[in-house]
């Protein structure tokens, strides 16, 4: 997960594997050497699809075909579904007494999480748009949030006053208090796993944290300026981490070890991520420029001057075909990451946008702006599909849900708005 305004990810469908109880993710896209769901807007033939995943994955065995089966056509009909429906609001929350520094869902979207300047991080029914708890105990800011998705029975705070605190979503109990940086945590993401919770701080360090022990496992130097954005990949044996010293590190989760230093920004970095197969980075830049790098080797791909003002945030969509920008200009870009050319721009907001974001499917994208609205587009053609106003001021967050049937959206105006 990636912080920001930590938007949910396509995580594969579940898949019990003989012998098991728990549950297993098919490794297909290793096995295929493309995203899942790349692969099934390209193969229509099921059967081929399901051997191919077989043979780079042992745990595939005959007594679950039949459910794996099941799972590919059901995600066929969803990528096969038409992009027509129109959000409307369902609730506007006031939802602190102090502004709101952040929102994110959990997985599912059935909750989501508010952190604000009042010290506190409220748990809320998407639902029923109905606080459940509010987790109190920070001295300070409470600037930084995630849940420990796909699981989500676990909450992390990152604050002002140089604490993280992990939190049970179910009692709202504080597991713990992880003490160590010496300035403000500013980000923080779990790995896949949830076995580690990443924290960055103005102290220009990354600290990685044991979740069940609630201590320090490694502590990453390397950057002389504070860190403004981390993102581990999929298997989550790399993260990445931007700075204000206008550079991205990748790093060895195991070892802590720096691997590779990205070095070409001539501004602060503003947002980094993986694609999801882990071969491609995309970073954003205050120089006005996004830049694409081989994450495996560390060299870099391309520049994309296209913007006029800095570029405050990049994402790549769930296939890693695509990446988007959103800029201080008021436009967003959509991006191929093979060809390096821009296939859409996306224009219609009237001040910057500070938040860009694909749905799961890839074949819509939301921005927030400025503008006090957020806009929903045809990713392939940049046309405005919607534009969800009523907030008093400028958005500064927004997030599709894992089905991508509920947006939700943040604003200085000090109210969250969820969308159906």
């Amino acid at each position: 997960e990636c912080t920001g305004a930590l938007p949910p990810r396509y995580w594969q469908p579940l898949v019990p594997t003989e012998g098991q109880k728990s549950f297993h993710r098919p490794a297909v896209a290793h096995s295929l050497g493309a995203p899942v769901s790349s692969i099934y807007w390209t193969i229509t033939d099921v059967s081929a699809v399901v051997e191919e995943i077989k043979k780079g994955e042992p745990l595939i065995t005959a007594s679950c075909l039949e459910h794996v089966i099941h799972l590919i056509h059901r995600l066929q009909e969803k990528l096969g579904e038409k992009q027509n429906h129109k959000f409307t609001l369902f609730k506007a929350l006031r939802t602190h007494i102090l502004p709101l520094t952040n929102v994110a869902f959990n997985k599912s979207g059935s909750r989501f999480i508010t952190g604000s300047y009042d010290r506190t991080c409220k748990l809320w029914d998407t639902a029923s748009g109905e606080e459940l708890r509010t987790l109190e105990g920070h001295k300070n800011v409470v600037y930084a949030i995630a849940f420990n998705n796909p699981y989500g029975d676990k909450i992390a705070t990152g604050s002002f006053d140089r604490t993280c605190k992990l939190w049970s979503t179910e009692t709202g109990e504080c597991y713990h208090t992880l003490r160590g940086h010496i300035a403000e945590i500013v980000c923080l993401s779990f790995n896949p796993q949830s076995t580690l919770v990443a924290t960055g701080s103005m102290d220009t360090t990354v600290k990685l944290w044991d979740i069940e022990k609630g201590e320090e496992v490694a502590t990453l130097s390397g950057h002389s300026a504070e860190i403004i954005t981390m993102c581990f990949n999929t298997t989550g044996d790399r993260i990445i981490t931007g700075s204000f010293d206008q550079i991205a590190i990748v790093w060895d989760v195991v070892t802590g070890r720096m691997l590779h230093t990205l070095i070409g920004h001539q501004g602060e970095i503003s947002s980094a991520q993986f694609s999801w197969d882990g071969s491609l980075i995309v970073t954003g830049s205050m120089d006005k420029t996004c830049m694409l790098w081989n994450a495996v080797t560390g060299t870099h791909i391309a520049t994309l001057a296209d913007h006029r003002e800095e570029v405050f945030d990049v994402c790549f969509d769930y296939t890693g075909r695509h990446f988007a920008t959103a800029s201080a200009d008021g436009t967003a870009r959509v991006y191929n990451a093979k060809t390096k050319q821009c296939v859409a721009k996306l224009e219609g907001h009237e001040d910057e946008i500070s938040k860009v974001c694909f749905n799961p499917k890839g074949n819509c994208i939301l921005t927030a702006s400025s503008d006090k609205t957020a806009r929903l587009w045809d990713a392939a053609t940049g046309h405005c599909l919607q534009i969800l106003e009523g907030h008093a001021d400028e958005i500064f967050s927004c997030a599709f849900n894992y089905e991508g049937d509920i947006i939700i959206t943040g604003s200085k105006d000090n109210s969250c708005r969820i969308w159906h």
